[in-house]
């Protein structure tokens, strides 16, 4: 039996892009060869590439806006320091709203200052902060869009004259936003796009080149932009599979299709987790997170129980991080609605039987 898979990551994904992509494993484009063992050299796979790079910009509103779309490799946390290292000449500032916030912010002191602008620290990351004044003199602001172990969620952007950067790993593709007034965004495949292996960077490409330090090949976008994510050898099945997932949200509809279907199921876990005396929720709710809804047992003598029902209904991933406790349901674009629905079904449950 499919589980329903509430894990923060990797993604639950579309049936069809596994249908497809377990099939181009067995032989990719009738070549006589697995989409594991070609050559990112052949046209098979340049072909992948420049359509998973084009579908990302499609998809963001970004063609022909000045953006470059790249595919790379050591995840958000190797673009903690590559957006530095690019960028950060002398002053940044950060908002810090959670785990990988705090993370960048290590990251970046490498290469210059950090002021960091709002953090919501204090109250271990359960809301967004609000009303905060930014500095001038920043070569760049960073934000985070959603915070996957927190469950909270940017609803209202900064508006600022410096570059906008935005690590939107858990929340890319998912709603519609004016992707434009970002300057560069960056996300890991794994939490809403593709398998691991792969990190989306889309940068106005102008924003580079400017920093006096010395950028390692490796860790420069300028590199990449030059070789088209393929200066070396690029993360093959990762980068086919978030192109056949890109593929299928623009027939779908494209982000405002799957933004509706989003809310849909975010509305349905919420209302249950406010009407259900045995359920609190963890983050603010002005802040709730459409991605990764964070709530915990009001009783936990009832956790044994619970744990047992959501397990036997074919849940899966649904343990909190330890961070927070807990449970937390992550509803990336590919969980269905029915998938919601039986979670939502064990939590009804399990009141009528307390």
């Amino acid at each position: 039996m499919k589980k329903h898979n509430f894990s923060a990551g990797p993604c639950v994904l579309p049936q069809d892009v596994f249908k497809e992509a377990s099939q181009a494993v067995l032989d990719f484009n009738n070549s006589g060869l697995s989409i594991l063992e070609i050559s990112h050299r052949s046209k098979d796979f340049v072909d992948v590439m420049d359509e998973a790079r084009n579908l990302a910009l499609e998809l963001l509103g970004l063609e022909g806006k000045g953006y470059k779309a790249l595919f790379l490799q050591g995840g958000a946390s190797t673009q903690f320091l590559m957006v530095a290292h690019n960028i950060l000449q002398n002053k940044a500032g950060y908002i810090n709203t959670g785990t990988w916030s705090d993370k960048s912010i290590k990251e970046a002191k490498l290469f210059g200052e950090v002021v960091e602008v709002a953090s919501s620290k204090n109250a271990n990351y359960n809301y967004i902060p609000k009303g905060y004044s930014i500095p001038e003199g920043l070569d760049y602001l960073h934000i985070t869009s959603n915070n996957t172990i927190f469950g909270t969620q940017v609803k209202d952007f900064p508006t600022t004259d410096c570059p906008l950067i935005c690590d939107m790993s858990s929340d890319i593709f998912s709603r519609e936003l004016d992707f434009s007034k970002f300057d560069l965004i960056y996300a890991g495949a794994q939490k809403n796009m593709g398998p691991a292996g792969a990190t989306l960077v889309i940068v106005r490409e102008d924003l580079l080149g400017k920093v006096t330090r010395v950028i390692p090949s490796m860790l420069d976008y300028q590199t990449h932009i030059s070789k088209g994510s393929m200066f070396n050898t690029p993360p093959v099945f990762s980068v086919y599979v978030s192109m056949l997932t890109l593929r299928w949200l623009k027939n779908l509809g494209g982000i405002k299709a799957i933004e509706e279907i989003n809310t849909r199921k975010a509305t349905l876990l919420y209302s249950e987790i406010e009407l259900n005396p045995l359920f609190n929720g963890f983050a603010a709710k002005e802040d709730r997170s459409s991605m990764n809804a964070t709530f915990s047992l009001a009783d936990g003598d009832l956790k044994e129980t619970f744990d047992a029902m959501w397990k036997e209904a074919g849940i899966n991933g649904l343990n909190g991080h330890r961070s927070v406790g807990g449970y937390r349901a992550s509803m990336y674009n590919a969980l269905s609605m029915d998938s919601v629905g039986v979670l939502v079904d064990v939590m009804s449950e399990l009141e009528r039987k307390a």
